[in-house]
């Protein structure tokens, strides 16, 4: 019995399937079930003789996504249609075709190209650690698939405001010394696959003829996603014919770094005057509160003529919450043990997902889901321990601990350490790896800040605690929580997602300044709430680390998007979600000085305790022992570390300056907002009782 292949569907999806002639502009929401309709449409042409499947292509951009075409194309039916990603299809293509263009054999295909982009940045006396080689492998990219070369480059870059790894006259060089090296071993790179079939289809009419008779119905996902290199390979496979449907969402285009672009999509209909338009704008993944909230984020965003506003198909559910922490130790413990609760009640780990914006952010995370022993699985990003400058600065510092170190608080010794490795205390203003190297580095310094108390500030013990930690974060994760960048979670779906670091700085990122770069962090951001079914948390830190000045401001994508939320940041006066109070500000008038000797206070050990290392410590021991046994108590009634209450360096502070008001308290580094509501009048009974 031949199958209905209209059966099931919406009308817009109907409306799509049956369009089957002449160009076709879908634009798909997410989880409007686009994969679904253009499916079915291939399927509906093959069943009704209009379409041949031999001779139908469809693009995307993963093998995941080709993967699940031609499943769901086998279920429904038909055989024989080609579902392949871009560079698969070309290469099937130029290899076919390799015989007639050249008459030795076929090159290798470089796997990736580090290797020769290091050996081309040496040639021109520039760096070759990982994370430079990797961001001139990114522009070397973005250059090509853009056409670009020499002082192009520098122009183009210009008026798009991308920062490039080294200089223009540097880059231009790279990219000339990459290429000769290319040649002088007979290989080519994925660029070189698009661009050489490209090269041959303009200048062979045998081959772009052969092509042309072979496919005559093109399909595109994701068409907001493609390059101009991409785009005009396209257009030389279609010829003079419009037999196209391609398939996007503008709202969803965060890959422009790349070299994407949504004008094809958006200026579609523009190039292809006849062509249908279908929107599908009916979600049946997330719940209305979610698709509420993505609605809301992203009709800020200026309007491109294609903006989708969606509507929930699904009953009403919880709504998404805004939650602040003190600093990002809490905001990871707080999300663990939400999960906790999730799975306790019966939420697969599977289903669970947390998202961040940078890679260096799933270092406290993974730490996190160690200490609770829920296994997690990483996507888009090593593991905190597995990545080479990670690696490479504990090696560092596990020599300096053999050597004996030099003493001192442990924080201070571990930048010493990570200083030899390249790495400096202020953050480098360019994205990429080189900000990912510096983020992972800055983490390792931190947590020997958070450490120094409780290991003694031993290096060697410092060590111990990284080895430790590098061990219990390789547990199985056949059914994990799932920890992924925002770009990598694009066309996936959980139940429940959190959203972490959801603040100014991080989201958008701080160095994305111009107009065109914070509409693509807001597109992130609607990315990342679009991945959510049921459950939604967004969350962000005040500040970095326990103890550290509460700097950070809600993301302004989430100002006034929910009922409690913050409006501004910290350092403007905010409303805590929730608590309807201000936040009491500290001032400050440069560095802090010794309440001892008045000298200033460097690390953030020193600033904590508000006194130079060497000053002697009035600390009240009985005070410090009950304070230590109140702490274990709360961690163990509410499930977090210990050190989410309180830091053990937070604690000393309180046992030798004994304030004695809140006011008082709320001076102390790591005592913020939060902490000084929920455990403040606590802290000062026990103080009291030790006066």
């Amino acid at each position: 019995m031949p199958i209905d292949v209209l059966a099931g569907l919406d009308e817009e999806q109907r409306a799509v399937a049956e369009a089957l002639h002449g160009p076709v502009v879908v634009l798909a929401g997410a989880g409007t079930g686009k994969t679904r309709a253009i499916t079915h449409r291939i399927a509906h042409g093959v069943a009704t003789g209009q379409h041949e499947a031999r001779r139908t292509l469809a693009v995307t951009f993963t093998t995941r996504a080709a993967g699940e075409m031609r499943t769901r194309l086998r279920a429904l039916g038909v055989e024989g249609a080609q579902v392949r990603t871009f560079h698969a299809a070309a290469l099937r293509q130029l290899r076919y075709f390799w015989p007639r263009l050249s008459g030795g054999e076929f090159p290798e295909i470089l796997p990736a190209k580090a290797r020769i982009v290091a050996e081309a940045a040496s040639r021109c006396a520039l760096p070759t650690d990982t994370a430079t080689i990797r961001d001139l492998s990114g522009d070397l990219e973005w250059a090509k698939v853009n056409f670009l070369t020499g002082d192009a480059i520098a122009r183009r870059a210009g008026e798009i405001n991308r920062t490039l790894a080294v200089d223009a006259e540097q880059m231009a060089l790279v990219q000339r010394a990459y290429e000769e090296a290319k040649t002088r071993r007979g290989l080519l790179d994925f660029e070189d696959i698009l661009l050489v079939t490209a090269g041959a289809l303009e200048e062979r009419p045998d081959i772009s003829d052969e092509v042309r008779s072979t496919y005559r119905w093109f399909t595109v996902d994701e068409y907001q996603d493609v390059n101009p290199l991409q785009e005009r390979l396209l257009g030389l496979w279609l010829g003079d014919r419009d037999d196209l449907c391609v398939v996007g969402d503008a709202n969803q285009t965060i890959y422009t770094f790349t070299g994407a672009t949504p004008e094809y999509l958006t200026g579609f209909r523009s190039r292809f005057r006849d062509a249908t338009e279908v929107r599908l704008v009916r979600c049946y993944r997330s719940t209305p509160e979610i698709v509420g909230l993505a609605n809301t984020v992203i009709a800020r965003a200026p309007s491109t003529g294609t903006s989708l506003v969606l509507r929930s198909q699904r009953d009403a559910g919880a709504s998404p919450s805004i939650v602040d922490y003190s600093d990002d130790t809490e905001e990871a413990a707080q999300v663990v043990a939400s999960v906790q609760r999730q799975i306790r009640d019966g939420v697969p780990a599977r289903s669970i997902a947390v998202l961040f914006r940078i890679n260096a952010q799933s270092a406290v995370l993974e730490e996190a889901f160690a200490e609770a022993g829920i296994p997690v699985v990483l996507r888009g990003t090593e593991r905190f321990f597995d990545r080479p400058e990670v690696r490479e600065a504990v090696t560092r510092i596990r020599g300096a601990a053999r050597a004996g170190g030099e003493g001192g608080p442990l924080g201070d010794e571990v930048r010493a350490v990570l200083t030899t490795a390249g790495w400096t205390p202020e953050a480098p203003r360019t994205a990429g790896a080189v900000r990912e190297r510096w983020e992972s580095l800055a983490a390792l310094a931190t947590l020997a800040d958070e450490m120094g108390e409780a290991l003694g500030d031993s290096l060697s013990a410092f060590v111990g605690e990284l080895d430790a930690r590098a061990e219990a974060q390789h547990a199985p994760v056949a059914d994990g929580v799932t920890l992924a960048s925002i770009h990598s979670a694009k066309g996936l779906e959980w139940s429940s997602v959190y959203v972490v670091g959801c603040s100014d700085g991080l989201l958008p990122l701080q160095y994305a300044e111009t107009p065109a770069q914070i509409e693509e962090e807001r597109r992130l951001a609607y990315v990342a709430l679009t991945r959510a079914a049921d459950t939604l948390q967004l969350s962000w830190a005040v500040s970095r680390q326990p103890g550290g000045r509460a700097s950070r401001s809600l993301s302004p994508f989430f100002v006034g998007t929910l009922a409690g939320s913050s409006t501004t940041g910290p350092a403007r006066g905010v409303v805590s979600p929730g608590s309807g109070r201000p936040r009491r500000e500290r001032s400050r008038k440069g560095p802090g000085r010794c309440r001892i000797c008045r000298k200033g206070l460097v690390t953030a050990h020193e600033r904590t305790l508000g006194r130079c290392h060497s000053c002697p410590s009035d600390v009240h021991e009985g005070l410090l022992e009950a304070l230590r046994e109140w702490r274990l108590g709360q961690s163990r009634e509410r499930s977090v570390p210990a050190y989410v209450i309180f830091t053990d360096v937070t604690l000393i502070a309180i046992a030798e300056q004994r304030p004695l008001d809140i006011d008082a308290l709320a001076e102390i580094p790591g005592v913020g907002p939060k902490k000084l509501a929920e455990h403040g009048e606590t802290v000062l009974a026990l103080i009291a009782d030790y006066a």
